[in-house]
C-alpha cells in the first residue's frame, strides 16, 4: 500500500508537497443526509462534535467532487501531529493539518492544539478552526493545492463554499 502525503497546510507553515493542477469546480450543497464513510478517532481536547465533523467532511467532498470517498480522521495534539509531520514529510515542526491519500481513501491528521491556538488569534471558535482545517486536509486529497498564487486562490474559494453551505463563516485565512 503507497501512501501519497501532502502537506496541507491552511497558514502556509509546513513543507509543500508537490503541486497539483486544480480544476475549477461547481459543487451543489450537500444533501443533509448523504451518507458519509468517516471514521474519527478523537485524541484532542476539547473533543470535536462528530455529528458537525460529518457535515464538514460530506460539504468538502462535495465541494472536491469526491462524494463517496471515505475519510480517516485523527484529532490530535501538536507533538503527536509534529512526529508524522517528521516521519512523513521530513519537518519536525507542528502543522494545523496533514492529508495523505491511501488506496482511494483519504487520512487526515488535525492539530485540535494548533486549532485552540488560530482560533483564539482569529477570533473565532476552536470548532470553526477544525472545520476549517478538515475541509483544507479533505481538498488537498480531492486534487486542490495552494502553492501556487492561482491554486491558493481556487483553494480559499473551495474552502469558503464548503464552509458556507453548512453555515460556517469564517475570515479568510490569507487576509
Amino acid at each position: 500500500m503507497k501512501k501519497k502525503a501532502r502537506a496541507a497546510v491552511g497558514r502556509g507553515v509546513g513543507k509543500p508537497g508537490k503541486p497539483t493542477k486544480a480544476r475549477a469546480r461547481k459543487a451543489a450543497k450537500p444533501a443533509a443526509n448523504a451518507r458519509v464513510d468517516l471514521t474519527v478517532t478523537d485524541r484532542g481536547r476539547p473533543r470535536s462534535d462528530l455529528a458537525r465533523l460529518r457535515r464538514v467532511v460530506r460539504a468538502a467532498l462535495s465541494v472536491g467532487q469526491r462524494p463517496s470517498m471515505p475519510v480517516s480522521l485523527l484529532l490530535t495534539d501538536d507533538a503527536e501531529i509534529s512526529a508524522l509531520h517528521a516521519q512523513f514529510l521530513g519537518d519536525p515542526t507542528p502543522t494545523d493539518v496533514i492529508s495523505f491519500e491511501l488506496d482511494g481513501a483519504a487520512e487526515l491528521v488535525v492539530s485540535v492544539e494548533t486549532a485552540k491556538r488560530c482560533a483564539k488569534e482569529r477570533g473565532h471558535s476552536i470548532a470553526d478552526e477544525v472545520a476549517l482545517y478538515v475541509t483544507h486536509g479533505t481538498l488537498h486529497v480531492c486534487g486542490f493545492d495552494d502553492i501556487r498564487k492561482q491554486d491558493r486562490a481556487r483553494m480559499r474559494q473551495a474552502e469558503r463554499e464548503a464552509l458556507s453551505s453548512i453555515g460556517i463563516d469564517i475570515d479568510d485565512v490569507d487576509a
